[in-house]
């Protein structure tokens, strides 16, 4: 537990970011979630469409450090690859 007030209010300020770098990696798997659900609908243009939405939720959280630079950039990919993919 902590003892002095800095250590107290560390400690407030790490569950406000816990709290907020949860619901932005959680708005991040939802996002990636979209993009192959529009895969497995078939409709590419949809697909393509949430794709470029879903890179913009992936930037940005690589750029806050929530997802290191490298893990966002192959998510980016794969999903990207997948969106090409379709026939």
């Amino acid at each position: 537990m902590a003892n002095t007030a800095s250590a107290k209010k560390a400690a407030r300020q790490a569950v406000k970011r816990r709290a907020s770098n949860m619901a932005q990696r959680s708005a991040l798997r939802t996002a990636m979630k979209d993009v192959r659900k529009a895969i497995a609908a078939g409709d590419k243009a949809a697909a393509r469409a949430v794709f470029q939405q879903s890179v913009s939720t992936i930037d940005s959280i690589a750029d806050k450090d929530i997802m290191h630079k490298n893990t966002a950039a192959r998510h980016k990919s794969r999903l990207n690859a997948a969106v090409k993919a379709m026939a």
